[in-house]
Parts: C-alpha cells; structure tokens; sequence
C-alpha cells in the first residue's frame, strides 16, 4: 500500500502544460460541499520536484476544492514518475474522471 503524506497546497504546482481545463461549476461546487462534509476521500498524486516542490499529476479540481473550501493542506501520494509516465497518468486519470461524470449525468445520479 502507498504511503500517504500531508503536503501544503501551496507546495503544489500544477501539471506543466496541463490540457484539461478545471471549470467552476455545478460539479466542482459538489466537490467542495462533498469535501466539507466527508473531508477529502481520494489523495492528490504529486511528484517531487527537484527545488523541494511538488508538481501536480492527478487532483486539480480536488486541489482547487480544498482552496476554495479554505484548506489549507491534502492528503498525497507521491509517485515516483518520468514526463512520459507523468503525462500518461494524469490523461488517465483524466478521461477516467470525465467518463465517470458523464454516466452519472445520464443516469441522472447525484
């Protein structure tokens, strides 16, 4: 099992380049009541980066919940990846994310 660790938001930068855009809508404001409800249920994926931060692979929406919930502070996992594997892993998760929001949507699911 990953180690999770506690990383300040403001050590987290985001993906290099990162093509999908977080919009603040009705899901991300689902995220934030979720978040404040049940606290955050799926650790941010971050890896180090050499000047002591980190970079964002997996979670900006969740990162941009927690700010705007007024947190200040995730839980994480660090992965341990080149930029290739980087890129595929954050796209994954990506259009894993999209297709899982699209089903709920048609199934008309909360």
């Amino acid at each position: 099992m990953k180690e999770i660790i506690k990383i300040k938001l403001s050590k987290i930068d985001s993906f290099k380049n990162h093509p999908f855009k977080v919009n603040k809508d009705d899901s991300l404001n689902e995220l934030i009541t979720s978040i404040k409800a049940n606290g955050l249920l799926n650790p941010l994926v971050v890896r180090e980066k050499e000047n002591g931060r980190y970079e964002m692979i997996s979670g900006h929406r969740r990162k941009l919940a927690l700010e705007l919930s007024g947190i200040d502070e995730a839980d994480c996992y660090i992965e341990k990846l080149d930029d290739d594997e980087a890129i595929i892993y954050m796209v994954d998760s990506n259009i894993y994310r999209n297709k899982f929001y699209l089903l709920k949507k048609l199934l008309h699911i909360k």
